[in-house]
């Protein structure tokens, strides 16, 4: 059996268990994966793309399977380049997405030998990862591919080019059931699980929605007449039920009264929320991905689903008036503030047009649009999509590349903070020849970090400090570096000259650049939260 075929039975196995695109880092090791992944592409059975850089390849084959739900390979060659897949391994691992990472290697006799680019790779990504050691097509039996994130280290001997390029015939099978809509894109419609367990009426109870929470947490909510506490990549944010400002009311008269919270998805957001889910008599949890995290406190009880009956309305309506009261007051702060990061953030929500999809970075862009996102009308399609797995900021300019290039012919967006977009800059190199979404990246560029500024270390007290270990200004400009890649480049500084831009979309990948303040983010965050009475 040559590495060719086993290079095409591998990629056999993957379409065969609904993998529509691939990613490639070039390499020499990977080259029978290379001419096969060509191979299928001109076939009309895979879409590749290729990148430079093995930890944005990741990142890229990461929001492409946030985007889709399908699995996704990603394919790099032997050493450190199967090492630098480890981030978006691991966010895949704590996000639930089927990313394959497929990586090549010398015979196993070559191991420990020194011989050249040569570790042990197998289970490179420790037990996050479910790992297989493949030398021969037989091997490939006990695969599974799709329930998470997989490592395929596969095996190669020389000769590593085919002596043919005729791809064979290979058949594609569904990879996420479910109704698909015209656009490709799974359609999920909420229902209750048959297996749901019914929650009595009575204690004061609110529904918290996490990250990939879905439409069962509005489902619920809507029904039961319960608060949504939804964050913006919950999926549930629709409706009549979502909380605008759930985090500052937590803190307030109507967060002691919580009896009881049902909770979906994963919360990454808030220590408001982790403090309720902490201090709750009564949390029941949907796990996400089959499994709960861990709680200072046990939960209640856990389930596939929920189900209620209609209770008392003044509930809900006590945190819609609430609500209304301090959202007016949070929008007059905004306003005052001119061009700042919150309302980049609520111009940016606004923007994103039904069927399109907005893709936001860790730290403070989640937290803004937390605060600041539109609700959205039920029924119209419109993404909201992040990496909260482990809500790092490495790869987002990839990932929303990815999760757009899902969506084709659609316009999508995506809202990051300027330390989050430099340390993805290499995501911008893409070959000319390669597929590029219609994507607008808004930067928020406050030349640092300035979540931290919110946080203890940002503390009048360690003020001589701050700037070195925590601010970290840079001074890039970012119009030189969009420059180099020849992204097109827009730099605002105003709100109506953020709307403009937003508006008007070059088409492709472009970055729009908004410089905001930092040195007054301390005092507009504990303004924010002196808003609650």
């Amino acid at each position: 059996m040559s590495s060719a075929d086993l290079a095409r039975a591998v990629l056999d196995l993957l379409v065969r268990n609904g993998a529509e695109h691939a990613v490639l880092s070039p390499g020499s090791r990977s080259a029978p994966l290379a001419f096969a992944l060509e191979e299928y592409e001109r076939a009309g059975i895979l879409t590749l793309h290729t990148r430079i850089d093995e930890r944005t390849a990741g990142f890229l084959a990461l929001g492409l399977a946030r985007g889709s739900r399908r699995p996704v390979p990603v394919v790099c060659t032997s050493g450190t380049a199967a090492a630098n897949l480890h981030p978006a391994m691991l966010e895949a691992a704590h996000g639930g997405l089927p990313l394959v990472a497929v990586t090549a290697d010398r015979p196993a006799s070559l191991r420990g030998t020194s011989a050249n680019q040569t570790t042990d790779q197998v289970a490179l990504f420790g037990d996050a990862v479910a790992s297989w050691d493949l030398a021969t097509p037989e091997e490939l039996a006990g695969v599974v591919v799709g329930d998470g994130p997989v490592q395929l280290n596969v095996q190669f001997t020389e000769p590593l080019v085919p002596s043919a390029t005729t791809a064979p015939p290979v058949s594609r099978s569904p990879g996420c059931h479910g109704e698909r809509a015209t656009d490709g894109a799974p359609r999920r419609r909420w229902a209750e699980a048959p297996d749901a367990v019914r929650l009595p009426p009575g204690p004061r109870t609110v529904v918290v929605a996490g990250d990939g929470a879905g439409p069962a947490a509005r489902g619920l909510a809507e029904r039961a007449g319960w608060p949504l506490l939804a964050e913006p990549s919950s999926g549930s944010r629709t409706g009549a039920n979502p909380i605008r400002t759930y985090r500052l009311l937590l803190a307030g008269e109507l967060g002691r009264q919580v009896e009881r919270v049902v909770v979906f998805g994963h919360p990454t957001l808030s220590r408001p929320v982790s403090r309720l889910l902490a201090e709750a008599p009564e949390v029941y949890a949907v796990p996400p991905h089959g499994r709960w995290p861990d709680l200072p406190t046990p939960v209640t009880g856990t389930a596939p689903g929920y189900a209620a009956e209609a209770d008392d309305p003044a509930w809900l309506e006590a945190w819609r008036a609430a609500d209304r009261a301090l959202s007016q007051l949070l929008d007059g702060l905004v306003e005052e503030q001119g061009l700042g990061p919150h309302a980049v953030a609520r111009e940016v929500s606004a923007a994103v047009p039904p069927g399109g999809s907005l893709f936001v970075g860790a730290s403070n862009p989640v937290r803004d649009l937390d605060l600041m996102a539109t609700t959205y009308p039920v029924g119209e399609r419109r993404r909201v999509l992040a990496n909260r797995g482990l809500a790092g900021i490495d790869g987002t300019v990839s990932s929303a590349i990815g999760a757009a290039l899902t969506r084709p012919g659609q316009r999508h967006l995506a809202l990051l903070g300027d330390v989050t977009f430099l340390h993805d800059a290499t995501g911008l190199v893409i070959g000319p020849a390669e597929p590029r979404p219609d994507l607008t990246i808004v930067v928020v560029n406050d030349d640092g970090g300035s979540i931290f500024a919110t946080l203890e270390q940002g503390a009048p007290a360690f003020a001589d400090r701050f700037e070195r270990l925590f601010g970290t200004p840079h001074g890039v400009d970012l119009a030189a570096l969009c420059a180099a890649t020849r992204t097109p480049h827009w730099r605002v500084g105003s709100v109506p000259e953020l709307r403009q831009a937003l508006s008007t979309p070059n088409g492709g990948v472009e970055v729009v650049e908004a410089r905001v303040r930092r040195d007054d983010r301390r005092d507009v965050d504990e303004r924010i939260r002196g808003l609650v009475g």
